[in-house]
């Protein structure tokens, strides 16, 4: 794709930046790499030299504008929330990093969080150290999905020690970080996958797994306490005869029908609750202690350059992914 400058004639080079923009929304082909002003952090921002950027699902949806208005940024505009990078430099209000600071976080959300960039500036009340033993392209894959499953499984799904959870789409980015939380708190945890995965979801510790493409969930689990549901449509409603009394549904592409509600309320007395992700920086350092511990590991299962972030958009749309994708920035694949 031919790079595409901002008229900056006026500003030098170090003052400029790549990025990736879209003017209109559209296919992978409206992102547009330019070349466009550095940004300049606020009092209590640090200014992070990109790393590594996530390539999550609500990237290309807010890319497409099929995102509600909160998510809808104004045109043009640059995409991403999840990151990992080194501090360059920080606001006259910043006390807690210093340039050189290796760094990682969601950030912006629901604002834009303008990550697919080579410079970013974020509030730092949105990040944390990054964890050592993890390369700026593992540490990129972990915010959005590792916030958005402890949250799920935690803060709205109240999981315990001894509970069954049922994890769909569990090798996925938010469900193969929800597998490896769940089972460190306790659970006996269930997936559903494709069949190739099961060995991979065996390691993460899974202790039941289900082909769905060969079986029906419903016909071999049952008595859950929790369901986390990244898939939607027909999986949620499934999901309901699988639950215990009292039991949770936790869903994520979209909140469910009020008749989908009362049918859980009726047939389980359950609940089916949806919510959005948010910044998180004490989570981000419970999940950072976690990986040093060594009882997480995000897996990043393709990488690309800034560049190619349409080719990154792509794999993502085909809904197969395991793990996560995450663009790198600098061209230092090792990063």
């Amino acid at each position: 794709m031919t790079e595409h400058s901002v008229s900056t004639s006026d500003r030098s080079a170090a003052e400029t930046m790549r990025a990736i923009r879209i003017h209109e929304h559209g296919g992978s082909d409206v992102l547009t790499p330019e070349t466009v002003p550095r940004p300049e952090p606020g009092d209590d921002e640090l200014l992070v030299r990109v790393r590594a950027a996530g390539v999550n699902p609500i990237d290309w949806l807010v890319r497409e504008g099929y995102t509600d208005e909160a998510l809808s940024p104004s045109l043009p505009s640059i995409l991403g929330w999840d990151l990992s990078g080194i501090v360059e430099t920080v606001g006259p209000a910043v006390s807690e990093f210093g340039p050189g600071d290796e760094v990682f976080g969601l950030v912006g959300m629901p604002d834009p969080g303008e990550t697919y960039a080579e410079y970013v500036a974020v509030p730092a009340a949105e990040v944390v150290t990054k964890p050592p033993t993890l390369s700026h392209a593992e540490a990129a894959g972990l915010p959005m999905v590792g916030l958005t499953a402890w949250r799920a499984l935690f803060d709205v799904g109240a999981l315990r020690d001894g509970q069954r959870v049922l994890v769909h789409a569990a090798a996925g980015g938010v469900g193969h970080v929800a597998v490896q939380l769940a089972a460190h708190a306790g659970a006996h945890v269930v997936g559903t996958a494709s069949g190739e995965n099961e060995a991979y979801l065996r390691e993460l510790g899974v202790d039941g797994f289900v082909n769905y493409r060969t079986e029906r969930f419903e016909r071999v689990v049952s008595s859950v306490d929790l369901v986390l549901d990244a898939v939607g449509g027909d999986t949620l409603e499934r999901s309901i005869p699988v639950l215990a009394d009292g039991g949770r549904i936790v869903t994520l592409p979209e909140p469910s029908s009020e008749t989908l509600c009362e049918t859980a309320r009726q047939e389980r007395d359950a609940t089916v609750d949806w919510f959005s992700v948010e910044p998180d920086a004490a989570t981000l350092a419970d999940l950072h202690a976690l990986v040093e511990d060594g009882h997480l590991r995000p897996t990043v299962s393709g990488s690309y350059p800034l560049s190619d972030a349409a080719a990154a958009h792509r794999e993502s749309e085909d809904g197969h992914v395991r793990g996560k994708l995450v663009l790198e920035v600098g061209g230092d694949r090792s990063a």
